[in-house]
């Protein structure tokens, strides 16, 4: 059998069917024949389930919604809001950000929970090992803090859930709205920073620019009054174009030292993770891609599967390790950007050295070579170039003030939409949820244990698995008689060894062994005793009398030669042959003729009980005697059945009975009677079946269905074989027609017959 095939369906010993399907009524019957497993599986699981939701502890989830906006402040004169705007990392970090140790440690601050001791069991005084114990401690209980946090971004909207996890409704809901207020103030202080710098950086440029023109408009006045050139128009000096347009270079390159200075300055004073996203967004971009994909992936374990699932363990450690390198990303690529700030500020500022030279030495030579007009309008030309510069450091000096004005009216673009509402009720555990998923395994788990039953089930169940695993005919199929009457007027349905458990019978029968004489019918039915051997006789119109009246019909059209002495046989124990004898030569009785049912089981014999007769002589009597010997033949309530017990027990039946003395005495019966059906022992433990087997016409095999195993079946069809026995076909005893889909088709006389009996008891 294997696990591709484990109802046993292409188990080899018989001819392959071509083109055969898997018969999926045949898995349905299998599942209701074993539903009771399922039943007690499930029963078992959800009783798991409700213990679960009672020890587990309750958590409650409490959720402050936020909305974050994609605004970003601007004072150095970029277009950065067009580049936010287009910033597919801008979102993801912030979930980051919201997720971030640092922002949980300002949690921690706010609400105090260093010195909360239900959340910090060890206490903090304020007086503690150094700065660096605080700080441990700080990040463990941020650790600590943000493991009961969710960030869930709300589809298609600007607007984030965080939902905080706690046993403690109150703490819950604290928990939630600080995380919000605390990501809201350091956005807040993180502008106010950047605002101030650019302030002070305004304030040096514009303070530089003032002392360069005053110095410049003194120098002015005073060439103007040695010279006596105040109304000497500029343009009339040699060089003055050269050195306009030098010093028109030279205010570039200032200009452009100051922008570069600027964006410096103002990279160097932004957090780390505005800068990355700004100008590294090809690397980071897909380090926040993978990172939310990883915790996507956890979040959905999460909810399936226990913390401590290794695979969620594995997880878990890997989205912290994708956290840290996103980090350390944002960190390299902003250490990279404003490195790369810092060289270009560089660059310009050794450009405008360079040109200052220039311009100092063209100076020299235009003063040398050029009158005094020249220099006076070099002099207003510097002048007028710096106001121009100096007007520019004004405006975004005044535009500065107004994001400080704003800043100090708390301006964000992030806004609690929802507060966090102190939960009523526990989300977790649930007790839906539990059943459900108890229920789920519950059933998964009874699956997989029917079929493991199947897999080590090795006992032939149906007409069709004996058909095939045999390669013989099955003559017909007995029903069980408990299924069919009840299980309640026949204790012993099929039994080997052994008398039937009547009420008062066992008494008459020892009474009556001395004497031979038999009880009668009426006596029997009185006392309630009607055996399963003489059904056919005493309840025609039962299901199982029809399946050995469709024996006989089998039986007799199985073969064109002439068929007079067959022997019933099984492979074991319990099989029922001693039921099928009997009933085989009661129902051929019927049709009027002539039978003998001779008890060949000299070891256990069991006819002489079923029939209340005397066990002095019989089968072993006649053997043992001399030539003068008399076969022991006894009539039987049954018209036209006679009945020859084993007699006294041998120490030798195997030889008796491979005699020539019982091959006269089948030779003698065949002429007294029109049938002699034999009741032998089971194949496998003796071999007294195969013996007598060989000397009669032909031999059916029992085989109880769901008890008698395929190989034990194999084993006794192959040794009968082996000693030339005629094997007729199988008799498939005791099946249950709800046990097997594939013998649906038996189960139609059998409501055919209950339903005449039915009509019978009515109408009596």
């Amino acid at each position: 059998m294997s696990l591709t095939d484990p109802f046993g369906l292409g188990e080899p010993g018989g001819e392959e069917r071509p083109g055969k399907q898997i018969d999926l009524k045949q898995y349905l019957y299998v599942l209701r024949r074993r539903w009771k497993v399922i039943a007690a599986a499930a029963v078992l699981a959800l009783a798991g389930g409700a213990v679960h939701f009672v020890i587990t502890p309750k958590e409650y989830v409490a959720s402050t919604i936020i909305q974050i906006e994609r605004r970003t402040l601007n004072v150095t004169g970029e277009m950065a809001w067009l580049e936010n705007w287009w910033n597919m990392e801008y979102y993801p970090t912030q979930y980051e950000l919201l997720q971030s140790r640092g922002l949980a440690e300002e949690v921690v601050r706010q609400m105090r929970l260093m010195e909360d001791p239900s959340f910090n069991p060890g206490g903090w005084d304020g007086v503690g090992a150094g700065a660096d114990a605080d700080r441990a401690m700080l990040g463990r209980l941020a650790n600590s803090l943000r493991a009961g946090l969710t960030v869930a971004p709300v589809r298609t909207t600007q607007l984030v859930r965080l939902s905080y996890r706690s046993s403690d409704p109150v703490f819950a809901a604290r928990a939630a709205d600080g995380f919000a207020q605390a990501f809201i103030d350091r956005g807040v202080e993180d502008r106010s920073v950047t605002v101030g710098r650019a302030q002070e950086f305004l304030r040096d440029q514009i303070d530089e620019l003032q002392d360069e023109m005053s110095g410049l408009e003194a120098e002015l006045t005073r060439k103007s009054r040695e010279a006596d050139l105040v109304g000497v128009s500029p343009e009339t000096a040699v060089g003055n174009q050269r050195l306009e347009s030098l010093n028109t270079d030279y205010v570039g390159a200032k200009r452009t030292r100051i922008t570069a200075q600027s964006r410096y300055e103002e990279a160097n004073a932004t957090p780390a993770e505005v800068v990355a996203s700004r100008h590294a967004r090809e690397v980071i971009d897909p380090l926040v891609r993978a990172q939310n994909a990883l915790e996507s992936d956890y979040d959905s374990m999460r909810k399936t599967f226990k913390p401590d699932w290794p695979p969620l363990v594995e997880l878990r450690d890997k989205v912290e390790r994708g956290r840290r390198e996103v980090q350390e990303a944002i960190q390299r690529e902003a250490r990279r950007s404003v490195q790369s700030m810092y060289s270009e500020y560089q660059s310009a500022l050794r450009e405008e050295r360079r040109m200052g030279q220039e311009l100092e030495a063209l100076k020299e030579e235009v003063l040398d070579q050029s009158s005094a007009a020249s220099q006076l309008g070099n002099l207003r030309l510097e002048i007028e170039s710096r106001r121009e510069l100096l007007n520019e450091m004004l405006r975004r000096q005044s535009e500065a003030d107004v994001a400080a004005r704003q800043q100090r009216n708390r301006e964000t673009n992030v806004e609690i939409v929802d507060h966090a509402l102190v939960p009523g009720s526990p989300a977790y555990p649930s007790l839906r949820r539990d059943l459900t998923f108890a229920l789920g395994a519950g059933l998964l788990l009874g699956l997989v244990v029917v079929v493991l039953l199947e897999l080590l089930d090795r006992t032939l169940k149906n007409a069709e698995e004996a058909e095939k695993l045999l390669g013989l005919p099955v003559l017909a199929v007995i029903p069980d008689l408990a299924e069919g009457a009840g299980g309640s007027r026949y204790p012993e349905a099929y039994g080997y060894g052994g008398p039937q458990r009547r009420t008062g019978t066992g008494q008459r029968a020892s009474a009556r062994a001395g004497t031979g004489r038999r009880g009668t019918a009426a006596e029997r039915k009185s006392a309630g005793t009607v055996p399963i051997e003489l059904v056919p006789h005493s309840k025609p119109r039962l299901a199982v009398s029809e399946g050995y009246r469709g024996l006989r019909t089998a039986l007799l059209l199985s073969t064109a030669d002439e068929l007079r002495v067959v022997a019933v046989t099984s492979a074991g124990a319990g099989e029922g042959k001693t039921v099928t004898a009997t009933n085989l030569a009661v129902v051929l009785a019927q049709l009027g003729r002539r039978v003998l049912l001779l008890d060949c089981d000299l070891r256990k014999p069991r006819l002489h009980r079923l029939f209340q007769l005397s066990n002095r002589e019989g089968v072993v009597t006649y053997l043992t005697g001399g030539r003068d010997a008399e076969l022991a033949v006894y009539p039987t309530e049954v018209p036209g059945l006679a009945v020859t017990p084993s007699g006294p027990a041998p120490p030798n039946p195997s030889e008796l009975l491979s005699s020539d003395r019982m091959a006269e005495l089948l030779a003698g019966l065949r002429t007294k009677f029109d049938f002699v059906i034999l009741d032998t022992p089971p194949v496998l433990p003796v071999t007294d079946a195969v013996i007598v087997s060989a000397m009669t016409d032909g031999a059916v095999l029992c085989a109880r269905a769901g008890k008698v195993l395929r190989d034990d079946a194999v084993a006794c069809r192959d040794r009968l074989r082996r000693a030339d026995v005629r094997v007729l076909g199988t008799v498939l005893n005791g099946f249950r027609s709800a046990h097997s889909g594939a013998g649906k088709r038996y189960h139609y006389y059998e409501t055919y017959a209950y339903a005449d009996e039915a009509e019978s008891g009515s109408a009596a």
